[in-house]
């Protein structure tokens, strides 16, 4: 059985009286990219401190390649854990060159060699000779991989570093700072709070909040079995359809639904996003036939619709209790406001959570 490069066990961090890292458990294989997925104040970069050793832990204990490198009786200095770091600001040293900045702290015996190779790999090579303030945002950000990267770091720590760059950029930049990582066979932590980025760019997903990883699992997983509401609401927009319990069943504009061992009279919210909900048109007051798939058609009345590029969004008032539910349609689907139509949303991309 393989060791894992990053083991995390326990983690506790209290600032103040707070609670800001609530017993945090991690694990990350060598060249595997995780992301530390979370709103701002979740406790995110306070874990990434803690491993980096700029911070220390209440209580818990730190592994790299099977060996102990912090508890809270020993402690390995922060330089002597391999493990790099990227922040989003880049941090790049501007009286250094592009070389220079790459070949701190590298043995001066084998930094010409490494630095020219990290350079040209990152695309950077024609600018070894130019300063920082010479070079575009995107320019910068490689030049600080390839010098997080230059001391053959078993661990790297990345921290928001994408934030800096505009969008379009951003992609690009991404994309290549993952092919040059997953070359050198680095375990990555990322943190970030964009859960578009960690759909990207993750093999594996830690979804905190609150101090605490409240899941953990592969992109696809995390996205479409989330454990609660608000993790489902957090990659997303999402519709909430609010209804009690009865017999393991609860009634809804969409005909009743399962909730197999929610005890009697327990609120549940039902969540859908709106890409899973399914437009068809009135006729004479009538609608679609009901599927094992779709369930049973409830009519709306459309409020406004807008086009996004890809796809438009229409908001629709439910005749069955004047709750207000959304809809992604693809391509361009403007219907007017107060047109009659009906939704069916798919049963197997519906999540039943009690509420609360």
């Amino acid at each position: 059985m393989q060791t894992p490069r990053l083991e995390i066990k326990d983690i506790v961090k209290d600032f103040g009286g707070r609670r800001v890292v609530d017993h945090v458990d991690l694990t990350v294989m060598p060249g595997q990219v995780t992301c530390l997925l979370g709103p701002s104040g979740c406790g995110k970069s306070t874990t990434l401190r803690i491993i980096a050793g700029v911070e220390k832990q209440d209580s818990g204990s730190i592994y790299v390649d099977g060996k102990l490198v912090c508890d809270t009786v020993y402690r390995l200095p922060p330089e002597d854990r391999s493990i790099g770091l990227m922040f989003q600001d880049f941090a790049l040293f501007p009286h250094l060159t592009v070389g220079q900045n790459v070949a701190f702290g590298l043995n001066r015996k084998d930094s010409a060699a490494r630095v020219q190779a990290l350079l040209d790999k990152v695309g950077m090579l024609s600018h070894i000779d130019d300063y920082p303030h010479q070079l575009s945002g995107g320019e910068q950000q490689r030049v600080a991989l390839a010098r997080s990267l230059a001391p053959k770091p078993q661990i790297m720590l990345m921290d928001e570093p994408f934030s800096g760059l505009d969008d379009r950029l951003r992609d690009d930049i991404r994309d290549e700072t993952l092919e040059v990582l997953k070359s050198e066979g680095t375990a990555v932590l990322l943190v970030t709070h964009e859960p578009g980025e960690a759909m990207r760019m993750a093999d594996e997903i830690a979804l905190m909040r609150d101090g605490r990883i409240v899941q953990q699992g592969a992109p696809y997983n995390i996205y479409n079995a989330p454990v609660d509401l608000e993790a489902s609401a957090f990659f997303s927009d999402i519709n909430v359809i609010r209804s009690k319990v009865k017999g393991a069943l609860t009634n809804t504009p969409f005909g009743q639904f399962l909730a197999p061992g929610v005890p009697d009279d327990t609120e549940v919210d039902i969540v859908i996003r709106p890409q899973h909900l399914k437009i068809d048109f009135d006729r004479g007051g009538r609608g679609p036939n009901p599927t094992p798939q779709d369930g049973t058609p409830a009519r709306g009345v459309v409020q406004r619709a807008r086009f996004m590029g890809a796809s438009s969004l229409v908001e629709f008032r439910m005749d069955y209790d004047g709750s207000i539910l959304k809809a992604l349609v693809p391509s361009v689907f403007l219907p007017k406001p107060d047109t009659a139509l009906w939704l069916m949303i798919r049963r197997d991309r519906c999540f039943v959570f009690p509420r609360g």
